[in-house]
């Protein structure tokens, strides 16, 4: 029906184990005999009847505690699992819709604190036989739906039905977690333990007992008996009990986790302290994973059929953070898949997974998973890491990419999905010729790493070091940043490291409910800040410092990435602001604790590789900027609301005021702002240009040619005023699809036909003309400014370095504006539009119309 956060394991091992018989008891009547003790689903019968009522009490202190402290009513949440069911998630006949609160469906709070709701299976799904239902499946949420109580593992829940006259099993000991498959309450069981195993069945017959596909017991005549065995392996086993009546059998699975205390043994030198640790002299393959307050953790892999096995118990370091285990039978020609089983509950994929395998979104990837490893259904769910024994390193071309000086840039923003049809990264190389056109000499690339589901903007990560195969494979990355370094292009790679979303085995290591628990090392309970999506990182934990530390040297010295741009950078804090909007005030100020992270962090690149760019989506105070742009760091000077003004004509009040373009109105001693009118998160110019532009009289910037026009005078103040600029992908041709249109992070339509229209292709024509103006001379690196008035409808400014001189001057008014010249102002300049000589006279004026603006210089600027 869904997908879900972290699912089910199943898997059987063999196990030494030895049985004791206790005598039979007698058949007993049903209403007599009731669970153990309490669990996160009972019900007033034994045996749940599809003709019957039945009445469900639910404790919210079981499971994954989503509800405990869910305030309002809650509300069940009901399907079923039938015959035709293609797995346990895919529910049919849905009861209930998830955007009512139905009272039919309301729980009633007890004296005891659990809830319960009464209802007659057979009335609720009307004319469906319950012979063929398998279970009945289901949910309890909160009144809005955003807390969801399920299993302790995050499946759903599930009720075994049965009707008048089948024979059905149950089991009375141990008490059960109401998985699919059920598992028991007790979340291990100790080497050697004495287990009791206890069933009961609607009718007398041939009751047995299976270990593991191995029988271990077997009574005649009996409707109820207790089985006592002990375990003398560790691992996941699966418990059958079975009962044969008139030839006749039906059957009840039950799987349980044997536990034992670790071997505690120092991690070897020179294996990692994550990941996998490869050596191809020895032939042997270190597992390692940081799980601390953990107690027993399985490599589970296509190695050993996903089957925790004793051979593959990690070992755990002294200090108890970190387990590992080397492998030294394992083909070197072969692709193994694997996993971690964690305290036999949990079935998680290698936080420093290069490539994952899921199991719902993969399908979708079409023949650009052919040459992957299949995803080994039936023997695992959740998240596969891929093992590659057998992988080439890619030949790079260029070695050593000589980066253009940070000032000088000009940063293409793209999404990978959204720039071709093909979304992915060869499509991108193919493009290379019009980049190397427009004249850009960095592009970033918005969030590339594995991300939950496919089409996304990629700021929902779940593995950090994977590149997300729906793009392509990691050489086709690389190929890329070849291939851009080839042509002077630097490659800047958008990073996610504020967050990361439930598929992350970091944040599934520790869920409590819907949230991370207070274990966990790298993530807070609740976020700290507005804004935050997914997991709040705690970035003062040491834990979290060394992951995020790791995860940047491995995009380095694996991709020869030229630099990172830090998504939600502010959000790097432990100082706690709430996350409501209205705290973004105080969230903004300065944060001392927050800065020496951001040092800490720039210090390690600075030191790992000296001349990459770090730019920081920060949007900080002043105080705080300017400490790290004194730093060497780049921040990101978003623009778009002002610009977008000015082109569309509203300039009363300040509304454009372009001021910040300048290092000065920072605070900033060089220009370390990356600045820019558009970015992915910004409404499109040249759409709010067309449907909210001014008209006055005859003069409309909602016509096509006149807002592209002004969006030229808007790129000759953003491109030639100093410092690094960034373009989002298209606006050279203004593109006027809405950041809305099938929704806001949906999939947007190309527009390449663009080019074709002669307005269109003359922005682009002049986006490429000012790219190449600003590379070629050194003045729009760090120039001082002069002199400007850039609040009103008619801007200009001056800026200064040695012996050149520029004077920017545009009309964002809709009508024509006089201009008087000034004593510094007086003078020969050329006109790097027209390509032609001026002299000014002191105290005359100019006149320049609607949209019209100048580029002028003391002296010729280098084209």
């Amino acid at each position: 029906m869904r997908h879900y956060f972290i699912c089910i394991f199943f898997s059987i091992s063999v196990i030494f184990f030895s049985c004791k018989k206790s005598n039979p008891a007698t058949i007993a009547i049903e209403s007599e005999v009731s669970p153990s003790d309490i669990g996160l689903v009972t019900t007033n019968k034994l045996f749940n009847y599809w003709d019957e009522s039945i009445t469900f009490m639910f404790d919210v202190n079981k499971g994954n505690r989503a509800l405990v402290s869910a305030d309002g009513p809650l509300f069940l949440h009901i399907g079923l699992i039938t015959a035709i069911s293609k797995d346990e998630n895919d529910w049919k006949e849905v009861a209930t819709d998830w955007t009512k609160n139905d009272d039919a469906f309301k729980l009633s709070r007890q004296s005891d604190g659990r809830y319960s709701i009464t209802l007659k299976p057979s009335e609720v799904f009307k004319g469906i036989a319950g012979t063929d239902v398998i279970k009945i499946a289901l949910v309890v949420r909160n009144g809005s739906g955003t807390k969801i109580q399920r299993n302790r593992d995050g499946s759903d829940i599930y009720v075994d039905v049965t009707t008048k006259g089948e024979v059905h099993l149950s089991f009375l000991k141990p008490s059960t977690q109401p998985t699919y498959i059920l598992t028991s309450e007790k979340e291990a069981y100790l080497l050697n333990e004495e287990l009791a195993i206890e069933v009961f069945s609607t009718v007398a017959g041939k009751l047995s007992l299976r270990i593991d596909e191995v029988e271990q017991e077997t009574v005649s005549n009996s409707s109820q008996h207790t089985f006592k065995c002990k375990f003398g392996t560790l691992g996941v086993h699966l418990i059958t009990a079975r009962i044969e009546v008139n030839g006749n059998s039906y059957e009840k699975k039950l799987r349980i986790f044997v536990n034992d205390k670790p071997e505690i043994a120092a991690l070897p030198i020179g294996v990692n302290k994550n990941g996998v640790t490869i050596d191809k002299e020895k032939k042997t393959v270190s597992f390692a994973l940081t799980a601390p307050g953990k107690s027993t953790i399985f490599l589970l892999g296509s190695f050993n059929n996903f089957q925790a096995e004793s051979k593959y118990v990690l070992k755990q370091t002294p200090d108890g953070s970190t387990w590992w285990l080397t492998v030294s039978d394992l083909d070197f020609s072969k692709k193994y898949t694997y996993q971690f089983l964690i305290d036999g509950q949990l079935r998680i994929g290698d936080p420093y997974s290069k490539l994952v395998l899921d199991p719902i979104y993969d399908s979708n990837l079409g023949s650009s998973v052919a040459e992957l490893p299949a995803y080994p259904i039936q023997q695992t769910t959740g998240q596969v890491s891929v093992l590659e024994l057998n992988g080439t390193d890619y030949p790079w071309k260029v070695q050593n990419f000589n980066r253009p000086n940070a000032y000088d840039l000009v940063i293409y923003e793209l999404l990978t999905r959204d720039f071709s049809k093909q979304h992915n990264f060869n499509a991108i190389r193919d493009s290379i010729p019009y980049l190397k056109r427009l004249g850009i000499n960095a592009v970033e690339l918005m969030p590339v790493q594995e991300s939950e589901a496919n089409s996304t903007w990629g700021y929902n990560p779940s593995y950090h070091l994977a590149v997300d195969k729906y793009y392509g494979r990691a050489n086709d990355l690389k190929s890329l940043i070849d291939n851009l370094h080839q042509s002077g292009i630097a490659v800047i790679l958008d990073v996610v490291l504020n967050h990361a979303f439930g598929q992350s085995p970091l944040a599934q290591l520790y869920f409590e409910g819907q949230t991370t628990s207070s274990n966990n090392v790298w993530f807070n309970m609740m976020p700290r800040h507005p804004f935050n999506v997914g997991y709040d990182f705690n970035h003062e934990s040491p834990y979290t410092q060394t992951f995020v530390k790791d995860v940047l040297k491995y995009w380095i010295t694996e991709f020869k990435i030229d630099g990172f741009r830090f998504d939600l950078s502010k959000g790097f804090t432990q100082k706690n602001t709430g996350t409501a909007e209205t705290n973004v005030g105080s969230w903004s100020a300065y944060d001392a604790s927050r800065v020496a992270i951001w040092k800490n962090y720039h210090d390690y690149l600075k030191i790992l590789d000296p001349s990459c760019y770090i730019i920081l989506e920060h949007f900080g105070s002043d105080q705080e900027e300017q400490e790290l742009a004194a730093e060497g760091m780049l921040l990101w000077n978003n623009l778009n609301g002002n610009f977008n003004e000015a082109t569309m004509g509203y300039n009363s009040g300040s509304k454009s005021d372009l001021s910040r373009l300048f290092a000065e109105s920072h605070g900033f001693k060089t220009a370390n702002m990356v600045s820019y009118m558009e970015s992915h998160d910004e409404e499109r110019i040249q759409f709010k240009n067309a449907q909210y532009g001014y008209t006055d009289g005859s003069y409309s910037v909602k016509n096509l040619a006149t807002a592209l026009d002004r969006i030229q005078a808007a790129a000759t103040f953003l491109l030639t005023s100093p410092g690094p600029k960034m373009i989002w992908q298209f606006g050279e041709f203004g593109y006027d699809i809405s950041i809305d249109e099938n929704g806001r992070t949906g999939e947007k339509p190309l527009k390449w036909d663009y080019l074709s229209n002669i307005s269109r292709k003359r922005l682009f024509e002049h986006y490429a003309k000012l790219i190449r103006l600003k590379k070629l001379n050194s003045i729009f690196r760090k120039a001082t400014l002069l002199s400007s008035s850039l609040q009103d409808g008619l801007k200009y400014y001056t800026i200064s370095d040695g012996n050149q001189t520029v004077f920017v001057i545009g009309n964002f008014d809709t009508v024509t504006r006089a201009f008087h010249i000034t004593s510094d102002l007086a003078g020969s300049w050329y006109d790097n539009m027209t390509r032609s000589n001026l002299n000014w006279d002191q105290n005359s004026q100019i006149t320049i119309k609607p949209g019209g603006y100048y580029l002028l210089s003391k002296t010729k600027l280098i084209n």
